[in-house]
């Protein structure tokens, strides 16, 4: 005979939709961030925004082409979700990879160059040869 308590003991519950869509979820938003980090190793300077003709994104290149160091720009979607990851909730695009490594936002970026400390990085990654 088939006991009927032990049948329930051993039951799991089964999870719910919520709990398989949040899996989902976190699966694309770590496929998006290797996305992103495999994009800003491609060139020593990267510069993620969502409009390469936007002002601030104009800023940076003319920074980075005024010292003769050639960003390469990644235009994103209107969903920066992966950058609020990665910078918390201060995310402000354009944010700039140096050498693969987050620099962050143009206000580091120029706090940097203001400092001096933006050139060594640029030598580091490849960026200046001089």
């Amino acid at each position: 005979m088939f006991n009927q308590e032990k049948l329930m003991h051993y039951q799991v519950e089964q999870p719910s939709w919520s709990y398989y869509m949040r899996r989902v979820r976190r699966t694309m938003e770590e496929d998006q961030m290797e996305g992103i980090m495999r994009l800003a190793t491609q060139s020593a300077v990267v510069i993620f925004s969502i409009s390469s003709t936007s002002c601030m994104c104009h800023a940076m290149k003319s920074l980075f082409s005024g010292m003769g160091v050639n960003a390469m720009v990644h235009e994103l979607d209107q969903d920066s979700k992966p950058f609020t990851r990665l910078l918390g909730n201060s995310a402000s695009l354009p944010v700039v990879f140096i050498g693969g490594k987050l620099v962050g936002s143009m206000d580091r970026v120029l706090a940097f160059h203001i400092n001096g400390s933006l050139v060594p990085l640029l030598k580091h990654a490849g960026a200046l040869w001089l």
